[in-house]
C-alpha cells in the first residue's frame, strides 16, 4: 500500500492526482524492464541526493560542466555511470548532450537501461516538485518489491532522430498497441518507448499533472478551472524553470 497522502496539505488535492501518485510509487517499487525494484528505489533515492551534491553545484556554475573534475557525492548503491546520469539530468538537464550520453553508454549503461532510468527520474522529480509546490514533505520512498526485470526489448523500436531507438507513432502494435491511439503521440512521449512501461507511467502522470494525449490534441480543452491558454502558460513557465532543452 502506498504511503502517499495529502490529507494534511494546506490546499485540497484532487482525488485523481492522489491516485496517480500512488500508482507511480507502486510502479517505482516493482521490478522494471531492465532494473530490479531495489535498483529503481535506489535510483529514486539518488535523485533526491543529487540536490545536495557539491560537484553538481560546481559543474552547474561552470561555463561547461565538462571542464570541472571531481566526483559526485553519491549514496554508493549504483554504478558511477548511473550516478552520473541521475545527477546530470536532475541538476543540470539543459546541458546533456549526445557525446555525454555516448560516454555514459561506454561506462556500462545500455540504451534501454538509460531510458528506464530517465522514467524513474521524471517520476520522482514530478512528485517531489508537486509536494514542494503545495507545501508538504515529499513522501517516503516505497519498499522495493522482489523479482527480476523482464528484459523485454520491443521489436518495433528502431533508430530515428533521437539518441535512443523509438517505436514509430504508426507502429505501436501487439503488446505495445496501447501506447498511443490513432497513431498520434508526441516525440517527448515516444522518447521513452524503448521501455514501454515508462511510456505508460509518464502518460499516467501527465494526464493528471497536465493533459492526456487526447486532451492535448484538442486545443479547446483546458484542465479543471483553467482554460487552454492558462494551462499552456503555466506549462511553458514550468518547462523554462526546469531548463527543459526539448
Amino acid at each position: 500500500m502506498s504511503a502517499i497522502s495529502y490529507t494534511d496539505a494546506p490546499v485540497r488535492v484532487r482525488d485523481d492526482l492522489v491516485a496517480s501518485h500512488r500508482r507511480a510509487w507502486e510502479r517505482l517499487a516493482r521490478p522494471g524492464t531492465w532494473w530490479s525494484g531495489s535498483e529503481r528505489v535506489a535510483m529514486a533515492a539518488e535523485v533526491r541526493n543529487a540536490a545536495g551534491c557539491p560537484f553538481c553545484r560546481e559543474r552547474k556554475a561552470a561555463l561547461s560542466p565538462h571542464v570541472v573534475s571531481g566526483s559526485h557525492a553519491s549514496l554508493g548503491a549504483l554504478s558511477d555511470a548511473a550516478v552520473e546520469v541521475i545527477h546530470q539530468v536532475t541538476a543540470d538537464p539543459a546541458r546533456v548532450s549526445k557525446a555525454w550520453f555516448e560516454k555514459c553508454q561506454a561506462g556500462g549503461l545500455s540504451d534501454a537501461h538509460y531510458v528506464e532510468m530517465i522514467g524513474v527520474i521524471v517520476t520522482v522529480v514530478s512528485i517531489d516538485s508537486f509536494c514542494r509546490g503545495i507545501g508538504v514533505p515529499a513522501p517516503p520512498l516505497p519498499a522495493p518489491e522482489p523479482g527480476e526485470p523482464t528484459r523485454r526489448r520491443p521489436s518495433a523500436a528502431r533508430p530515428e532522430r533521437a539518441w535512443v531507438p523509438m517505436i514509430p507513432a504508426s507502429d505501436a502494435r501487439g503488446e505495445e498497441a496501447d501506447l498511443w491511439a490513432r497513431s498520434r503521440t508526441g516525440n517527448v512521449i515516444r522518447a521513452l518507448s524503448l521501455v514501454p512501461d515508462e511510456v505508460r507511467g509518464l502518460k499516467d502522470l501527465s494526464a493528471t499533472h497536465y493533459l492526456s494525449m487526447d486532451e492535448m490534441m484538442d486545443l479547446r480543452r483546458g484542465k479543471g478551472t483553467l482554460n487552454r491558454s492558462q494551462v499552456e502558460l503555466i506549462a511553458g513557465r514550468v518547462s523554462a524553470l526546469n531548463e527543459c532543452f526539448y
